[in-house]
């Protein structure tokens, strides 16, 4: 089994989390989190529901902002403070550098695949003619070439996961955010979405955080984050293996 790792141990984190609160009423979510994720990584978010994971997967998305404490992303043009910026810049930020995918995909039925994935670019004002040609370089890329003019309800749960990687690849995003992405899954379509899925971030050296129960998809993740009661219970990394080839230009069977 191949680790991805290749983040560089050089550079400022990507992302960084400082003394993180989040409350729900009085249930509190996240107890003062901290941690720091590098460009390149792979890192597993597991812990017992209610133990505050996808919590705080979304404050690291920018998609809630913490009751306290801070958030920082390493952009290109400079350290931007995510839980300063007003719902309008984060969304930007969601749109432009992240990248989503979750367990049911939320792809648009009544879109074709080669749509879902550009609906990112046309909705940035990209013409429809160049998004849909980036949205087919992700598709070829992913094993999906053929099923462009398919709606989402003709492929099968593997293939319609793939098209969430392409849909959250397309815009150049440099941290893929995943939740339970093979929740949904039997095991071997799982194993094969997550191959995608790391092989299409962190082999290129983009940043992958997701949250998963599923310890094999933790295993092949370079480092396992393990929450619980909204606390950081143990946090290891995994020892550094070649990332093998490149992904893009590679074949992917489609059979599933």
């Amino acid at each position: 089994m191949t680790i991805h790792n290749v983040a560089p141990t050089h550079t400022p984190p990507v992302l960084a989390a400082q003394a993180v609160m989040k409350s729900y009423g009085p249930t509190q979510a996240l107890a003062g989190v901290s941690l720091a994720v590098a460009a390149g990584e792979s890192v597993a978010i597991m812990g017992a529901s209610g133990s505050g994971k996808t919590t705080l997967l979304h404050v690291l998305a920018g998609i809630i902002t913490p009751d306290a404490g801070s958030v920082t992303f390493q952009s290109i043009a400079g350290p931007l403070r995510v839980n300063e910026m007003s719902e309008k810049e984060r969304s930007r930020l969601r749109r432009e550098s992240f990248g989503f995918v979750f367990q049911q995909g939320l792809l648009l039925p009544e879109l074709t695949v080669v749509e879902n994935v550009a609906l990112p670019l046309m909705i940035a004002g990209y013409p429809r003619r160049e998004a849909e040609g980036r949205a087919l370089h992700w598709l070829h890329a992913l094993g999906l070439a053929g099923l462009e003019a398919r709606r989402i309800g003709e492929v099968s749960g593997g293939q319609a996961q793939r098209v969430a990687i392409a849909r959250a690849q397309v815009t150049g995003a440099t941290v893929i955010f995943a939740d339970e992405p093979t929740g949904a899954l039997d095991s071997s379509t799982g194993e094969e979405v997550m191959a995608a899925l790391l092989d299409s971030t962190v082999s290129q050296g983009h940043t992958l955080v997701v949250v998963t129960h599923d310890e094999t998809v933790a295993a092949r993740c370079s480092r396992t984050i393990r929450m619980r009661d909204g606390q950081l219970e143990a946090d290891a990394a995994r020892a550094q293996h070649p990332a093998g080839a490149q992904f893009l230009g590679t074949g992917w069977e489609q059979q599933r």
